[in-house]
């Protein structure tokens, strides 16, 4: 099963770009199958990881970033993939 882990947060005004490199530069302590970037509209930075796991798998996943690089909570939702189609 493929399992997608999705971790969004919103970044205070004018620091998108340092809260995305904050975001690109997070290890985590198992290497995911895949693992991408993206921007948003309103300063918004996601980050999905690909995982080859149960859906109630212990994953690791990005944490919180400092708050004062935020507006608001991080949110995370987790996926499972039903393939293409």
């Amino acid at each position: 099963m493929t399992v997608a882990l999705m971790w969004e947060a919103r970044a205070a005004e004018g620091r998108s770009e340092e809260l995305l490199a904050w975001a690109r530069r997070q290890e985590l302590s198992e290497r995911p199958v895949r693992r991408e970037s993206f921007r948003a509209p309103q300063d918004r930075v996601l980050v999905i990881t690909w995982w080859d796991a149960a859906l109630d798998a212990e994953l690791p996943e990005l944490p919180d970033p400092d708050a004062e690089l935020m507006t608001r909570s991080v949110h995370r939702w987790r996926f499972e993939s039903l393939g293409e189609g």
